[in-house]
């Protein structure tokens, strides 16, 4: 591991010596790609460089505890020694998390879907809940959030809706949301006050450039028609809404929320790259670790992720056997300390499998 961090340190001064060339300087594509290489591994280039200063001072005050007559001294110094001792524990493990391979969607904008399951309005109503606390995630992390299709119930839920969230290291954050979600609590309409559960399903999928996926035009069966629903007066009016069918894979898509026939069909195609691009990363993971699941979960939608307990006040996270009793503040978009939670166990899985 050494050599191989010694290397890398090598290359990062390697690539502070070239962005200081006249010739990369005057080329800003250049000198862009040398900088994102170099903040790639500046974390790791730090985190090595503590490292070795750790260890160097521990060196230091062994020598001084040898060195040492006096046992008074001698234990402040065997204090630091151990303190020492501990850091760099710490460090390696530092190491060894920043030497494991990256995610390459990590940084990725990200496209969520979420639909409604079992329980009705109620289902659809939970779509509605999740969709605010995600997009009040989104504000408190300074990203955007454009909603690409929706299907809304008439009493403020959504049987579906798939929405794009834009900004730094997206998907490396909302990632783990995808599967089965519950909710138990009293619906507005139950009557005699009983404790109802549904279900919604989360998909999250990096967005996917053209470069990503290619998709022969001849693939696609393309149909136009007019737009339902809410929408003011131009509902009904133009064959504004797109439906597009991938003949390969039987893949359906439709985008009916803007005015344009041209941006719905542009946003049903983004949501169609992703897709494709989703199912051939499950493919290509299924092909390389057939028997292995991360600690986090598959990723299944079908797999029950998490609860949702309004009378309790409760969110469990089944999958790490995370329990926190504020779902009221959750519900507003207060999901880091959840999130990083999931990043941690994901990274500890990962150390195990290498």
């Amino acid at each position: 591991m050494r050599q191989k961090l010694l290397g890398i340190v090598e290359e990062h001064e390697r690539l502070s010596e070239l962005m200081c060339t006249q010739e990369v300087a005057s080329s800003p594509d250049i000198y862009r790609s040398h900088a994102k290489k170099q903040a790639e591994i500046a974390d790791l280039v730090h985190c090595f460089r503590a490292f070795q200063e750790e260890e160097r001072q521990l060196r230091d005050v062994r020598e001084l505890w040898e060195s040492e007559k006096d046992p008074d001294l001698q234990a402040l110094i065997e204090e630091e020694r151990d303190h020492l001792v501990a850091l760099l524990e710490q460090r390696e493990k530092d190491l060894h998390l920043l030497l494991l391979p990256k995610d390459p969607n990590d940084a990725k904008n990200t496209i969520v879907e979420i639909r409604a399951g079992t329980g009705g309005e109620e289902a659809a109503l939970f779509v509605a809940d999740l969709f605010r606390m995600y997009s009040r995630f989104a504000e408190l992390k300074n990203w955007k959030v454009e909603i690409l299709g929706s299907n809304p119930t008439g009493i403020g839920g959504y049987k579906e809706i798939t929405f794009m969230v834009s900004g730094q290291n997206v998907y490396s954050q909302l990632k783990f949301e995808g599967g089965g979600h519950r909710v138990q609590r009293v619906p507005a309409t139950e009557a005699q006050g009983r404790i109802h559960t549904s279900a919604v399903t989360v998909a999250v999928l990096p967005e996917a450039e053209e470069v990503d996926v290619s998709i022969d035009p001849s693939d696609l069966h393309i149909d136009v028609y007019r737009s339902s629903g809410a929408g003011g007066q131009h509902v009904n009016t133009t064959d504004s809404a797109v439906r597009i069918t991938h003949k390969p894979t039987g893949i359906v898509v439709t985008c009916q929320d803007e005015r344009s026939q041209h941006k719905n069909r542009a946003k049903a195609l983004a949501v169609l790259r992703a897709r494709l691009l989703a199912a051939k990363q499950e493919e290509e993971e299924t092909a390389r670790s057939a028997d292995r699941k991360s600690q986090v979960g598959s990723g299944d939608r079908s797999e029950r992720i998490r609860t949702y307990n309004f009378p309790q006040n409760r969110m469990t996270d089944h999958r790490i056997n995370l329990t926190l009793y504020r779902l009221d503040s959750i519900m507003e978009g207060n999901i880091q300390e959840m999130i990083e939670a999931l990043v941690a166990a994901d990274r500890e899985a990962r150390l195990i499998a290498v």
